[in-house]
């Protein structure tokens, strides 16, 4: 199948900074490049893969699990590791549970964190009946573009595939048990008007991480897609400056071509 307009991976070739993006569930790069691009501007390698299943449509995502959208990230991770010095990797919702695994799999190979409004767990009593209820009905309703600005939307499916539901429920259960091993610094951007993830899952995760440098920030303006939303630029540069405090060698080079 071909990949809708504007779900395409981006990739741009920068300095020895680099950062991955992770995109959320049924979502696509989309949703994450302005952010990209805003962080390719300022002379960072940035990676922000198309994980499998994704940005087509959503039978194709049926057919995929969390292993498959991990291996992806992991893949991109070694990849900026090869042609980088400081690798950071951030993401939004289940991208953000992605980005928390790479950092309590890879240790010293990740230097810091970024997630907006990140992923715990799978949420309702439906929940529970995943593991039949995906044998007996292929989807439910979608949770794309749950955003406030007013002519904004996320490229996303408007059908949630239930296997695909199931797959990411057992990952983020993986994953709660592996957040003490996470211990790189940390940055959690979150909006309290999520209608998609609540505040208990950042909260949680919060307190489960072993990460000494933490950093919360209030997404006031902003619904679950924040990236998209009102509080975007926000994002872009508390990111950024979080970065560039772990990383002090971010900006001088653009600094110096400026020059």
């Amino acid at each position: 199948m071909p990949v809708l307009p504007g779900a395409e991976p981006y990739r741009h070739e920068g300095g020895e900074v680099g950062v991955l993006l992770c995109h959320g569930f049924t979502g696509s790069p989309q949703s994450l490049r302005p952010w990209a691009e805003y962080l390719a501007e300022r002379g960072l390698t940035v990676s922000l893969p198309l994980l499998p299943g994704h940005g087509t449509r959503w039978q194709d995502m049926q057919l995929t699990g969390w292993q498959d959208w991990y291996a992806e990230v992991d893949h991109e991770l070694r990849a900026l590791r090869e042609r980088c010095a400081r690798v950071f990797v951030a993401g939004l919702s289940m991208g953000g549970a992605l980005a928390l695994r790479l950092a309590s799999k890879h240790g010293d190979a990740v230097d810091g964190v970024v997630v907006v409004n990140p992923a715990n767990k799978v949420h309702g009593l439906s929940a529970y009946a995943l593991p039949v209820a995906r044998h007996l009905v292929r989807t439910t309703k979608g949770i794309a573009s749950d955003i406030a600005k007013e002519g904004a939307a996320e490229l996303g499916y408007d059908r949630v595939p239930l296997h695909a539901a199931h797959s990411l429920r057992v990952f983020l259960r993986m994953l709660d048990g592996e957040l003490p091993q996470v211990t790189q610094p940390l940055l959690v951007l979150r909006s309290p008007a999520d209608h998609v993830v609540p505040p208990a899952d950042p909260a949680r995760i919060l307190s489960r991480v072993s990460s000494l440098d933490v950093t919360e920030v209030l997404l006031e303006q902003s619904y679950h897609v924040a990236t998209l939303d009102h509080d975007a630029d926000r994002i872009f540069e508390e990111s950024y400056a979080f970065i560039g405090r772990l990383a002090p060698s971010v900006g001088k080079e653009g600094t110096a071509q400026g020059g």
